[in-house]
């Protein structure tokens, strides 16, 4: 991985919300109630996550997005701030509620996750076209699809422009994305479902999501990388598809642990490191999210990631591990 002195400029493009977790029992099924959970209230929002996800993997980071005129969007900001990213690019309209996610949380750390997107439907095409400071700073810029396509559309197309690295996390699937969007995408990071629903090729094991992930880069995406969770992912570039295993932890919640890989994709992007690198260190920070419950709270810092990384490299080479 590089180093702590290298430049690493993400520019994030995506969503904010606060987050209502609540840890029970089970997950509950249609209609049903489950009962004995304990809440947890923190912030959250895909573009957050994975700004907060990169700056404490050591990369300078700054947001663009939008909240809401409300105690909400206030304490996001202050959070945010807190952690050094740049919020110059915080919009905020007194339109539209920050956006808000319920989630429920079982004992195998699985989640079902409900967002009203609020503010985030509000992040406007002219004010990402304002942030041409921002564009002109970055490196890697990183998206998500929790804010309107238009903006979305922009800032790859500046992006592009600009000749900067892009990465798009598809999530959540929507309908109505641009052939021009996905020809702007460096790379593009599904879980297994995100996948078989933007290819229309069910995913069920690392041979099947190589076949998505060729066919989403028939549309023009760089490189496509399948996250495919306790069984790691498999990145599939013009040059061939390269696996990348799973680090091997105590599942305690796994929200945030695709937005604490995306976040150090990018992060590790913006440092020049190599496709494998990048995957092993996102892999790394994704399984660290997992053992701790929340989203923000979960993502690792870069100390935490190095440990992993070392632990794992020293029982590689130990003949008696």
């Amino acid at each position: 991985m590089p180093g702590p002195s290298t430049a690493r400029r993400v520019l994030v493009v995506g969503s904010a919300n606060v987050d209502f977790t609540v840890a029970a029992p089970r997950l509950p099924g249609a209609g049903e109630t489950v009962s004995g959970g304990t809440l947890l209230v923190n912030h959250g929002g895909k573009g957050a996550n994975q700004a907060v996800a990169a700056r404490r993997l050591g990369a300078e980071v700054r947001f663009v997005a939008c909240v809401g005129d409300d105690a909400s969007g206030r304490d996001i900001r202050a959070a945010l701030e807190a952690e050094g990213i740049g919020m110059d690019g915080m919009m905020v309209t007194p339109e539209a509620a920050t956006g808000t996610a319920l989630i429920v949380v079982d004992g195998q750390g699985r989640n079902q996750i409900v967002v009203a997107p609020g503010a985030n439907r509000r992040l406007s095409v002219e004010h990402v076209r304002s942030r041409a400071d921002d564009f002109a700073w970055a490196q890697v810029v990183l998206c998500q699809l929790e804010t309107p396509l238009e903006t979305l559309e922009l800032a790859l197309e500046e992006a592009r422009r600009r000749g900067l690295v892009t990465v798009l996390n598809p999530a959540p699937v929507r309908e109505g994305i641009s052939d021009d969007v996905w020809r702007r995408v460096d790379y593009l990071t599904p879980n297994e479902g995100e996948a078989a629903r933007l290819s229309g090729i069910p995913v069920q094991d690392a041979r099947s999501a190589g076949a998505a992930g060729h066919a989403l880069r028939a549309r023009g995406v760089g490189t496509v990388i399948v996250t495919l969770g306790a069984q790691g992912s498999i990145a599939c570039t013009a040059q061939g598809d390269i696996r990348t295993a799973a680090y091997s932890v105590e599942a305690v919640d796994t929200t945030a642990a695709g937005d604490a890989f995306n976040g150090a994709l990018g992060a590790a992007l913006g440092g020049g490191d190599t496709l494998p690198n990048a995957l092993r260190f996102a892999s790394a920070a994704a399984a660290l999210a997992c053992t701790r419950r929340g989203a923000q709270p979960s993502l690792p810092t870069r100390a935490e990631v190095d440990r992993l990384l070392g632990a794992t490299r020293e029982r590689s080479t130990d003949p008696l591990a």
